[in-house]
C-alpha cells in the first residue's frame, strides 16, 4: 500500500451481510477515533430520500439496473458532499457500506456484473477508495435469524441472496488484502470492537 498522506483522513468501510453486526461495530469503532460516522445508502438529505425509496418494502417492482444506479447516485452525493470534504480537512470518516456493497449486492448478487456496476460508480467516486474494508464474516442463515421479522426490500430477498454476497465480499477481501481485513462476525461485540481497532491502529496508525 503506498503511504497514506497524514494530512488527510482516512476513510474505514464496513461491509458485510444484513445482520452482520456492521452497523454496531461501525458506530463503536467512530466514536473510538472520534471520527465521522455515516452509513450508504444515505448520509446526505439526497442519500437519505434515495435510501428510503431503495430499502421501501412497498416498491417490489424496482429493476436492479434501477437499485443499482440509485445506490450510485446516493454515492456520489454522499462523496462531493460529505465524505471528501472531511478527508480533505483531516477528519476520519466511518462508513456503513460504500462501494463493495453495490459489487456484491447489484454486480453479484443481482447478476449486472461486477465491472459493469464499478463503471457506473467510477463517475461519482472521481477516484476516491477506503483506506481500509472491514468485513464482518457470518453466515447467511444466522444473519437472517438475527434481523428478525421487520425486514427491507433488500433483505426480504432471502438467505440465497445472501449467501451469493457474502461469497462475493470473500472473493473481493481475498483479492485485496492490503485494504482488507477480515473478521468473525460470531464473535462478541466487544471481541470483535477489540480486534477492529487493534487492526486499524497498525494498518492506520490510528
Amino acid at each position: 500500500m503506498s503511504p497514506r498522506d497524514i494530512t488527510r483522513g482516512s476513510l474505514i468501510v464496513f461491509e458485510g451481510g444484513d445482520g452482520s453486526g456492521k452497523s454496531t461495530q461501525a458506530r463503536l469503532l467512530a466514536e473510538a477515533l472520534d471520527a465521522r460516522l455515516t452509513r450508504e445508502p444515505g448520509g446526505t438529505p439526497v442519500g437519505e430520500a434515495i435510501r428510503a425509496v431503495v430499502l421501501d418494502p412497498a416498491t417490489p417492482e424496482l429493476s436492479a439496473r434501477t437499485e443499482a444506479l440509485l445506490m450510485a447516485a446516493s454515492r456520489a452525493q454522499h462523496v462531493e458532499e460529505l465524505i471528501e470534504p472531511l478527508l480533505a480537512a483531516g477528519t476520519h470518516v466511518v462508513s456503513d457500506r460504500f462501494l463493495a456493497s453495490s459489487l456484491a449486492y447489484q454486480g453479484v448478487a443481482r447478476q449486472l456484473g461486477v465491472a459493469e456496476v464499478l463503471e457506473v460508480n467510477a463517475f461519482g467516486l472521481a477516484g476516491l477508495q477506503p483506506d481500509l474494508t472491514v468485513l464482518l464474516d457470518v453466515g447467511a442463515a444466522q444473519a437472517r435469524e438475527r434481523l428478525g421479522e421487520d425486514l427491507d426490500r433488500i433483505e426480504q430477498a432471502g438467505a440465497g441472496l445472501g449467501e451469493q454476497v457474502n461469497e462475493a465480499y470473500r472473493g473481493f477481501a481475498k483479492a485485496d488484502p492490503d485494504r482488507w481485513f477480515v473478521v468473525d462476525a460470531q464473535s462478541s461485540i466487544e471481541e470483535l470492537a477489540s480486534a477492529i481497532r487493534a487492526e486499524v491502529a497498525d494498518r492506520l496508525g490510528l
